[in-house]
């Protein structure tokens, strides 16, 4: 294969390259096109996996691997193959991956810093376990992240100069970016199928490496050596890994199951663990227990959110449920509930297993609910490489409140807990809650607290919020019963309180126990900040403390900035190319059109891997079917599509998000789908017929990719104004890129 595919172009006779040589640059671009995507997104999943604690910097492995492209093409035209550097780049990047969780696991002393969670702006779930302490060498997750980022982005470099060439080696721009595009296309299939599959990184990493290898120019043998040695790596330590857990790799997570302990681990973090609930699981029961010692009814219908491996679907079926839907959106978890739960909540033909994004249940569900349960909901996962959003973000919004309260019966009530980390959560909590349900909800803290400020840590406390549907006849007999006797005793194993009523002055010692074996309970005051800014569907973060770009984001961003300008400078001939404005905000537009997009499909239809899968396919597609309007209408003009572009931005901006929620559902599917994709239509017209006529293919599709960073950075403003506004930010992109086109008529060239 030639060293560079310049030499394709001017091997032909004539005025052009050979059909023969045309042909042979398609099937490479589709190709290269199909192993960057595919390195893509296992870089994505392995990285934010494995390095401890880098799954919550928002973008990073996907700006790297898209600063690496960008650079990479504009490098097309240097001499040196960069392509040679990726297998050995990926091996370094991975073995550094193991070394950084070896370290972590093995040194106690070593902390990780994540955005200073003693008092954060954000909160982190899992970041805690290991506090931050002067007396041990802490090392922030900034630094960690800017090794990562470099690495990656230097792998990412070969690739994308190996697309810039083949880009310069086909005449037809537009039929080139297609062959890309339907490159990019399978290879977001083919991640999904291995997804689906549970296939695990060493069959990612194998395929992608291995695909790399044909694309290699120099020094075959060492490649073939860097190759083999990355699959023992991988292979290595998955092996290792299993003698103490079985891993597998589920859409959302790496999932380790320790058997001994009944532990769950997810990427690395321990998530949740399985007991036999009337043994050891008093804060399952608790709900039960209050309803029941205050002369209520008990629970027949039951609706769990977030059911994992099953701790609250057996609370429920213990204390007399007739019916359990039990909602959990990982297969794997719930897999490993079905098989090892030592009670078999699962095996109960009373319960109906939903494997769904919890709003998306409540949306889909006409059934009516006697009890809700939140059942500890902390994801620790991002959604997605391209928004701030967690998985559990669109559950904790006054909407979705509003949802829960459809859902329930006359009476129904909605109960929450967590070990929330910060008393500004909770009060968050309690003020929606109350704005939604029209009367404060019930608050108990484990262990107990007469109240719960803004600054108090609840890390070491599991919080309980008890709301209900008028008429609010459960929780008033609550209230009485604590009015009465002040305080409620759980014994730390559910079965001490069967057969007693636990509403007393003193704890039950009476029955064969001592005073340490109670837990006192009562009703807990929260101090909420009234100024304070609740969650909403289109500003869905309740552990952001206020709407501002928190210092860690903001670090982030500074880093990210530097190190792009240092590597452009330093692989991208900047003194001889300039890069293409035009294209440049197109590509941050476009960024954030797949932003809001993917955040505006898993409000409508669930946070799931699939949802994700399908919306990443379908924008592609729509690429795809603009390519082909401008291949046979040949547009001269540019300024229609920008207009219409412009306009269909607007109107989605003006439109709230919850007024698609009100329509029924396969008009819903319609209008959304026109929202989403209409912009991204005329935004890939704009692209196809602006790259159509290009001199320099490499530089242009290089500057698109490298503005889709400044659109991942911008992405954090998000957090301040909300993902609609978003859409207005994506408007100033786009016209400073009309601003900056070419003024030469189109087709000149």
């Amino acid at each position: 294969m030639p060293s560079d595919m310049s030499e394709l172009a001017a091997s032909g006779t004539g005025n052009g390259p050979s059909p023969w040589n045309v042909r042979r640059a398609y099937a490479e671009l589709f190709l290269i096109s199909f192993v960057i995507l595919f390195f893509e997104l296992a870089c994505i999943r392995w990285f934010g996996s494995t390095v401890v604690f880098l799954t919550f910097f928002t973008n990073l492995v996907l700006m790297a691997c898209f600063l690496g492209m960008s650079v990479g093409c504009l490098a097309a035209s240097r001499k040196r193959d960069m392509v040679n550097a990726v297998i050995p780049l990926m091996l370094l990047a991975v073995g550094l991956s193991y070394a950084v969780l070896w370290g972590y696991n093995t040194f106690g002393q070593v902390t990780i810093d994540v955005g200073g969670q003693e008092s954060p702006q954000q909160v982190f779930f899992g970041t805690e376990s290991r506090p931050k302490d002067p007396s041990q060498f802490v090392i922030p997750i900034e630094a960690v992240a800017a090794v990562f980022f470099v690495l990656i982005t230097l792998a990412f470099v070969g690739l994308g100069q190996a697309m810039g060439r083949r880009f310069n080696a086909i005449p037809n721009r537009v039929l080139a970016y297609s062959a890309d595009i339907v490159g990019s296309l399978t290879g977001i299939v083919a991640f999904g199928a291995v997804s689906y599959a549970r296939l695990p990184p060493l069959f990612w990493f194998a395929v992608a490496a291995g695909l790399c290898l044909v694309f290699v120019t120099r020094h075959r043998r060492l490649q073939a050596v860097a190759y083999v040695s990355l699959l023992s790596l991988v292979g290595g330590m998955a092996f290792l890994t299993d003698t103490w857990a079985e891993t597998t790799w589920s859409p959302y997570y790496k999932v380790q199951y320790e058997k001994n302990s009944r532990y769950i681990f997810v990427n690395n973090i321990m998530h949740q663990g399985m007991l036999r609930v009337r043994g050891a699981g008093s804060a399952y029961a608790l709900p039960y227990l209050l309803d029941r010692d205050a002369g209520g009814p008990p629970f027949e219908d039951v609706l769990v959110i977030g059911a994992g491996s099953g701790n609250d679907v057996q609370a429920a079926l213990m204390h007399g449920a007739k019916h359990v839907d039990a909602v959990e959106i990982d297969p794997r978890i719930n897999e490993i509930g079905r098989e090892s739960h030592p009670d078999r909540p699962y095996k109960d033909p009373r319960v109906s297993i939903h494997l769904d994004d919890g709003r998306s249940f409540l949306h889909k569900t006409e059934r009516k609910y006697d009890l809700v349960v939140y059942a500890l909901l902390d994801s620790l996962s991002l959604h997605s490489g391209y928004s701030s959003l967690r998985l559990e973000s669109f559950l904790f919004t006054e909407q979705a409140f509003r949802d829960i309260k459809a859902r329930l019966k006359p009476g129904g009530v909605f109960a929450m807990y967590n070990f929330y980390r910060q008393g500004w959560v909770v009060g968050r909590l309690e003020r929606m809650a109350e704005k939604v349900f029209g009367a404060k909800p019930l608050v108990f803290s484990l262990p107990y607290k007469e109240k719960i400020t803004p600054g108090d840590s609840q890390g070491m406390h599991i919080t309980f919020l008890l709301a209900e549907n008028p008429p609010t006849t459960v929780l008033d007999k609550v209230r009485q019963a604590f009015r009465e006797k002040r305080f409620f005793w759980s014994h730390r194993a559910p079965g001490y309180n069967e057969s007693i009523n636990a509403y007393a002055p003193e704890p039950p010692v009476s029955y064969g126990t001592s005073r340490d074996d109670w837990q006192q309970i009562g009703p807990t005051e929260v101090e909420a900040r009234q100024d304070d800014q609740l969650p909403s569907d289109d500003w869905p973060f309740l552990y952001l403390r206020s709407p501002v770009i928190p210092g860690l984001n903001l670090r982030g961003m500074l880093i990210v900035a530097v190190l792009s300008l240092a590597i452009l400078g330093l692989f991208a001939p900047v003194r001889t190319v300039r890069p293409n404005g035009q294209m440049f905000f197109l590509g941050a537009g476009f960024m954030l059109l797949e932003t809001k997009g993917v955040v505006h499909m898993a409000l409508l239809f669930g946070s799931t891997w699939v949802v994700n899968s399908i919306v990443f396919f379908s924008i592609l597609v729509m690429i795809l079917a603009s390519n082909l309007v401008v291949l046979a209408l040949k547009p001269r003009r540019l300024w229609p599509a920008y207009t219409l572009l412009v306009a269909a931005l607007l109107v989605n901006a003006l439109v709230p998000v919850q007024y698609f929620l009100t329509l029924p559902d396969n008009v819903r599917i319609v209008v959304s789908c026109g929202v989403v994709f209409v912009p991204i239509f005329f935004a890939g017209m704009i692209f196809a017929t602006s790259f159509r006529d290009s001199t320099r293919p490499d530089v242009d599709f290089g500057s698109n990719i490298g503005g889709a960073i400044l659109g991942g950075l911008c992405e954090n403003l998000s957090l301040v104004v909300g993902f609609n506004n978003l859409l207005l930010v994506a408007v100033a992109f786009y016209l400073l890129s009309a601003w900056l086109r070419p003024r030469a008529p189109i087709g000149s060239n």
